[in-house]
């Protein structure tokens, strides 16, 4: 069993509280790293219980060796990275998403990239967050990188059954996602919700928010974390759309 580290613990903690508003930070969807910088140094001051740096294609090398040590200094709250693939690492990072991509049709994405990894993350000395990736229907960029069968929005069974696999296979949490741009909106709240009921382990839903509304429903219906990227690229006012998010989402 892998030891609990600082960051699950921290984890841990806050949700037993609160839920949690993940901001998500994809370097080369900005017009600059230092937009990038800005937001998340933005996202911090305004209640994110992390941030999350990575994406699908391209973070990697020195934009993403430059963007994480730059918002880490001067951040107050854990830095996590969401790997695209195994070079998508660097020691700046507090933590990483050690993912396992539960309906890749390929074997790459459930354990060869992690082998691959491993060695690496151990000896950069980031803690590996052991995360079952589950991707729904419409699945963006991810799907079609880490050939995915997709969830389809209107079976939520089998979005709880990878879940419960996850869990019983010892990954201490579930991610759902609908990949990022979404144009049907977030992973269903029925899906959630029933998920939600049958694991004990931490859910963090992702993808397809635009709006606090969003997030509430989403959180509402089970969620521990909710992670949002896209509505925050371009935003001239993240500290404020931040806060209110937390605020929102923690409504009783």
């Amino acid at each position: 069993m892998i030891k609990i580290g600082k960051i699950e613990r921290y984890i841990n903690e806050r949700i037993q509280k609160e839920k949690l508003l993940f901001v998500l930070i994809d370097p080369v969807d900005y017009k600059t790293p230092d937009d990038a910088i800005k937001t998340g140094i933005n996202a911090a001051e305004g209640g994110a219980g992390a941030v999350i740096i990575g994406g699908s294609i391209g973070v990697q090398g020195d934009i993403l060796e430059h963007v994480t040590k730059s918002i880490k200094d001067k951040a107050n709250v854990p830095i996590i990275l969401f790997p695209g693939n195994i070079a998508t690492l660097t020691r700046h990072a507090d933590a990483l998403y050690f993912m396992s991509l539960l309906n890749s049709r390929n074997a790459y994405w459930i354990s060869q990239a992690q082998t691959l990894a491993s060695v690496v993350v151990k000896q950069m000395g980031i803690e590996p967050l052991p995360v079952g990736y589950i991707v729904v229907e419409p699945g963006g960029s991810v799907g079609w990188v880490g050939d995915v069968n997709l969830v389809p929005r209107d079976r939520p069974k089998l979005g709880v059954g990878l879940a419960l696999a996850a869990q019983m296979m010892g990954l201490r949490f579930v991610l759902m996602d609908v990949g990022s741009g979404s144009k049907v909106g977030p992973v269903p709240p029925e899906m959630i919700a029933a998920t939600k009921h049958v694991i004990d382990i931490p859910l963090i839903a992702a993808g397809g928010m635009r709006s606090a509304e969003d997030a509430r429903m989403i959180a509402k219906a089970g969620a521990d974390i909710v992670q949002m990227g896209t509505v925050f690229q371009g935003n001239n006012n993240v500290k404020e759309t931040v806060s209110k998010i937390v605020k929102e989402i923690n409504k009783k």
